[in-house]
This record gives structure tokens, sequence and C-alpha cells, in this order.
């Protein structure tokens, strides 16, 4: 275990310097001119949005490469300011110390702690290693209400769930479906660290895909936002669900396509999304503050 631990680390520490290179050398043909574009630029606020949020995965390593993507996250608080940052997991490594919090969140997001801006999080697999995660739910910096919960901001809804084996399931899955069906909110976005779909490491997950699939299609969930794959996927709308890996917030591995995918790639990143009345505008940013990836996700009605 100490070996996997030392080598995640070089891992993420290497990536801040070659994975931009080799992501564009690897995955550049899915790129197309978004990767050369200039740095991010200022953009104010268009009048009609209704919230900027921010998501990243798999961080908490205190290693360079959350360094670096910590770093290139308040450089764009900075061009486009945010208030929200959904935290998907994997939150301290490797077993979810709670007595390492200073330096896998408070150090490396410092900048963007200080401004007021909130870390919503849930539980990954790494996370539960340590009294099952209790410590981390009771972590006032991580803004959870319990092992899977809910919270909104104008109108859009997030739900939070708990993906891990050990989950209680039967009362979760109650819970989901009576939450989403009193939801009034127009965006409904569900997050959880461990892919539904997925092209990576670990692929998709069959029973996920039974299980939360009708769930979401029924309720009119138009985004599911996940960890754990350790690289960036956005797929197409797959039954009017978009699903966006961002598991690349401190380390990362290969990541293939698939019939579905829209976007990938290795490189250490995270997403941003623009949130509107009538779509969701995805941004996928490197460490190099570019943005190398661009998507739309319409609001389907029911």
């Amino acid at each position: 275990m100490q070996l996997k631990r030392r080598q995640f680390l070089f891992l993420g520490s290497f990536s801040a310097i070659g994975t931009g290179f080799l992501g564009w050398k690897l995955f550049g043909q899915n790129v197309g001119n978004s990767l050369l574009e200039p740095a991010i630029a200022a953009n104010p606020a268009k009048k009609d949005l209704l919230l900027r949020f921010v998501s990243v995965a798999d961080t908490g390593t205190g290693a360079r490469g959350q360094y670096s993507v910590a770093k290139a996250m308040n450089f764009y608080h900075q061009k486009n300011p945010y208030n929200v940052v959904v935290l998907a997991g994997d939150n301290i490594y490797n077993n979810g110390e709670i007595e390492k919090i200073n330096a896998v969140f408070e150090r490396p997001y410092q900048p963007l702690l200080k401004k007021g801006v909130k870390f919503h999080a849930c539980l990954g697999n790494h996370d539960i290693r340590t009294d099952n995660g209790v410590p981390q739910v009771k972590y006032a910096g991580f803004n959870m209400k319990g092992r899977y919960y809910t919270f909104g901001q104008d109108k859009i809804q997030f739900f939070a769930l708990d993906t891990n084996g050990n989950a209680d399931w039967k009362n979760q899955l109650v819970w989901l479906e009576k939450e989403l069906s009193l939801s009034k909110a127009d965006w409904k976005v569900v997050f959880g660290h461990h892919p539904i779909y997925s092209s990576g490491h670990y692929g998709s997950n069959s029973k996920f895909i039974k299980t939360f699939t009708p769930l979401f299609q029924k309720y009119n969930v138009q985004l599911y936002i996940n960890g754990h794959e350790h690289n960036y996927e956005r797929t197409r709308s797959i039954n009017g669900t978009s699903y966006l890996t961002c598991g690349a917030g401190a380390g990362n591995r290969p990541v293939g396509r698939s019939e579905w995918t829209e976007y990938s790639t290795s490189n250490l990143s995270f997403a941003t999304h623009d949130v509107y009345a009538d779509r969701i505008e995805v941004n996928g940013i490197g460490v190099d503050n570019r943005v190398f990836d661009q998507g739309v996700i319409k609001l389907r009605s029911v």
C-alpha cells in the first residue's frame, strides 16, 4: 500500500509538468482549436447567469499535482468569480485521515476559502477508510449535511450521494427518489464519487446504470458529476443526462473513448459550469489555464 501511495504522489507531481504535452499528444485530435485558445480571459457575468460553479475530484494528496490544479482554480476565480465547488470524493488520501485536512484541503484552497467559496463534498472510497468517513461528514469545510444530502441555489438543486459499497443504499435510494420527485428546480445536478458511464480504468458500472439512469430519466436529472477515475470525460446526453468525470484533480491515469464520449483526456484539470435558464455551459480547464473542452447541456423539459 505504501508503494502505491508513493506511485500516486509521483504521478500527481509529475503530471503538472508533463501531462499537458502528453495529453495533447494522445488526445489532441479530440480538442480542436479550443486547445490553442488563450488562457482564461475575464468574462463578466451575463445578466441571465443563474450560477457559476466548479467541480473537481480525487484531490486530497497534498502533492504538486493538487496544488497545480488548485492554482488554476484560483486563477479562474480571479477572472470568473464563483462561490460553489462540487468536491466529488477522495478528499483525503490515502485513508481519509482528518488530521491531514490542512495539508490536503485548507492550504491548497486557502485563496478560494478566504474569498468565501464553499466546497460541497461527498465521500470517496479512500475517505471511508478511517471511521467510515464520519470525521469528514462532520468537518465544517466540506458543508456536508450527512452522507447524502441536497442543497440548492436559485433554480438549481444539487443532490450529493454516498456511492461507496457500504452505503445505506436502501434508505438512500428512497431518499433520492423522494427528493427528486419533490424538487421544483429547473436544473437537477447529482454528484457522487463513483462513475456511472466511464471510458477509464474502472469502466462503466452496469449496476449503477440499472439503478440510477431510470431515476434520472424519470425526474429529469440533466447532469451527473463524479470522480474515482483520474481523468476528465464528458459524455453526450444519454437519455437526457450528461455524465462528467472530473477526477484529475491531483493525479491522472489514461482514458479512452466510448461511443457516447464527447471528450476525454488524462490531463490534470477541473471543470466549470455556467448555469443559465436554458443551458449549462461546461468547460474543461487544465493547469496551463487553457480551456481544452467546451460543451453545452440544454435544458430538458419533462
